[in-house]
Order: structure tokens, then C-alpha cells, then sequence
């Protein structure tokens, strides 16, 4: 097993844990929930049944990302930025 280049933290306390999927901006949101991140990518967890691209933008906190998934189990989804 390789260590993690970067530390993931799960948000707790005031911060939100909802985030937003834009996969184009003419097509609608996928709302997910935030498991963990870090500084090189994330967790998130989609509810009902979407299918996602490779590529999307995240949108987190008043910031948004560039992501590709790199893996997912379920409904969880990890991302690299």
C-alpha cells in the first residue's frame, strides 16, 4: 500500500457537507454529499441513481474544482482535482 500524498480530512463542525456536481452548465446539478478531501481530491457520496462522466466540476464551499473520477464502489465516487 502507498502512503497518501496528501492528509484527507473529514468535514466536521460548521463546514458543509453538501456539494454540487456540474457536469455541463446546460444540463442540471447532481447534488452529492462530501465524505472526505484533501488537497489532490475527495469522496463523495450521489444518492439515486445517476450515472457520472469521467470529468466534471465540483462545486464545494464557494469553490469549484476540475475533477476526474479515479474510483468508485456503490455510490461513492473518489476524486482526483
Amino acid at each position: 500500500m502507498h502512503p497518501r500524498r496528501f492528509a484527507r480530512v473529514r468535514p466536521a463542525g460548521l463546514m458543509a457537507r453538501k456539494a454540487t456536481i456540474i457536469v455541463d452548465p446546460k444540463k442540471p446539478v447532481v447534488d452529492c454529499t462530501l465524505i472526505d478531501y484533501s488537497a489532490g481530491g475527495a469522496c463523495i457520496e450521489i444518492c439515486g441513481p445517476v450515472t457520472l462522466p469521467q470529468r466534471f466540476e465540483l462545486l464545494y464551499s464557494g469553490s469549484k474544482k476540475r475533477c476526474r473520477v479515479v474510483w468508485n464502489s456503490g455510490r461513492r465516487y473518489g476524486l482526483a482535482f
